[in-house]
């Protein structure tokens, strides 16, 4: 191997795992640099491509991302071509509309300084009372419980039987 593609090698590992860790501008800055050491016409060129494309949709590069699949559409490895397509179809397919009552809002808490969590914090250090002990559950009042035989048990061992003599003259 030489040195460009274990240094690509390299680049792409830590661009996939800064894409899994949430860092996605990170990731592109590395799948870049690999992109830019590979064959990009390449089976390990085109995996580059892929995670490529896919970061810059995380990082919201929308429009590196699409010109980038319609790159890809025209490679040369079948099963890279492929899933270029499908991530371009995605990519293309229109925006539903939620109702606003589907989505939940996240506050910001950038805007909340260390100060004020420090503050909360220690005002926070009352002695919390014990739990109530949970009351005890209600007899049973065991004269209306029905305890007349109703002969289950008996007519479903027969039907096994029956079921068993059946299979048994079958065989």
């Amino acid at each position: 191997m030489t040195e460009r593609t274990e240094i690509a090698k390299k680049e792409y590992i830590e661009g996939v795992a800064a894409f899994e860790r949430g860092q996605y501008r990170e990731s592109v800055q590395c799948l870049e640099k690999a992109s830019a050491l590979v064959n990009r016409d390449s089976g390990f060129g085109g995996k580059v491509l892929i995670w490529l494309v896919t970061a810059y949709e995380a990082a919201g590069q929308q429009a590196e991302a699409i010109a980038l699949c319609e790159q890809i559409k025209k490679h040369p490895d079948a099963e890279t071509s492929k899933q270029g397509k499908r991530l371009l179809y995605i990519m293309q397919a229109p925006q539903l509309k939620r109702p606003s009552e589907w989505l939940t809002q996240i506050p910001d808490l950038a805007a909340i300084s260390d100060n004020t969590n420090q503050t909360r914090l220690s005002s926070n250090n009352s002695p919390r009372t014990p739990p109530k002990p949970l009351a005890a559950p209600e007899p049973i009042d065991l004269s209306q419980v029905n305890t007349k035989d109703n002969q289950f048990i008996w007519v479903s061992l027969l039907i096994i039987g029956l079921t068993i003599g059946l299979l048994w003259g079958n065989i």
